[in-house]
């Protein structure tokens, strides 16, 4: 009788031990998305630190297959009255949105696809009628990566657009580039992307706490809106099943020497 009543103590005790520890666990993982978050400085001023506080000023997309998910798919809403930034012979175009749309199968959701296929080799759709159509005056992207302790900076109507950029490397190797040569890819996580315009502020523009196989690029840059600054398109896929771009607009940004961010999609295409 003893015996059965110390096993019982004793599994009891082992349990309670376990559990404590879940319970540790999980903090712990609470703390350190906390922490991630409560690490930008107090004078640091982003568009968008996490994406439940951002609230898009008019909805973009981007030339690809969408999932239908409630028989609803963001494909959909796409119509000729929005704007197309695309690139033609090293030249950069606004124009009316010209493209088709393709039903198609996703065997991953055994759901419907919508496939957007535009005329033109797009960067992003807009849906900001107001824009003027026409040529748009752009800069030639010297660095489309910019990797931790890495600084780039471009010239547009006589102003200086410096980018800097803080993290911590964890691993680097060599991978094929697009140009038929190799380049060096980073493991980076906690990233920084900070922008000075002129002889203003440091503004951090851009902050992502990992990422997985992938990195922040720089697609365009140039006047979009056509107020004499420099707007901005990167692409910021935070995992290697997601295609997600952002885009800044200078003329929608409250101080006029940085740029703000205004809208922003990204697309799963996890299986």
């Amino acid at each position: 009788m003893k015996k059965n009543v110390f096993g019982i103590i004793l599994v009891s005790v082992l349990f309670s031990c376990n559990g404590s520890q879940e319970k540790k666990v999980e903090k712990a993982s609470i703390i350190k998305t906390t922490i991630a978050k409560d690490s930008l400085k107090e004078d640091e001023n982003v568009a968008n630190v996490s994406n439940e506080e951002f609230k898009k000023e008019f909805d973009i997309l981007i030339p690809r297959s969408y999932r239908t998910y409630d028989a609803k798919n963001p494909a959909t809403s796409l119509s000729e009255k929005w704007i197309e930034l695309y690139e033609e012979n090293g030249t950069y175009y606004l124009g009316k949105a010209n493209f088709k749309t393709e039903k198609d199968f996703d065997e991953c959701t055994g759901d419907s696809l919508v496939s957007i296929s535009p005329k033109n080799k797009v960067i992003v759709f807009m849906d900001l009628p107001e824009l003027k159509t026409g040529s748009v005056k752009s800069v030639k992207i010297n660095k489309r990566k910019i990797w931790p302790k890495e600084k780039a900076t471009y010239t547009f109507n006589n102003v200086s657009y410096a980018f800097r950029a803080e993290g911590k490397v964890l691993s680097q190797f060599k991978t094929d580039s697009d140009n038929d040569g190799e380049e060096i890819f980073k493991n980076v996580a906690n990233y920084k992307l900070y922008l000075t315009i002129g002889n203003g502020v440091e503004k951090l523009l851009l902050a992502e706490d990992s990422f997985q196989d992938t990195f922040v690029e720089l697609l365009f840059a140039g006047d979009i809106d056509g107020d004499g600054k420099l707007d901005f398109v990167f692409g910021a896929n935070r995992n290697y099943e997601e295609e997600r771009v952002i885009l800044f607009l200078s003329s929608k940004a409250k101080n006029e020497d940085t740029v703000k961010k205004v809208s922003e999609i990204a697309v799963q295409f996890d299986c």
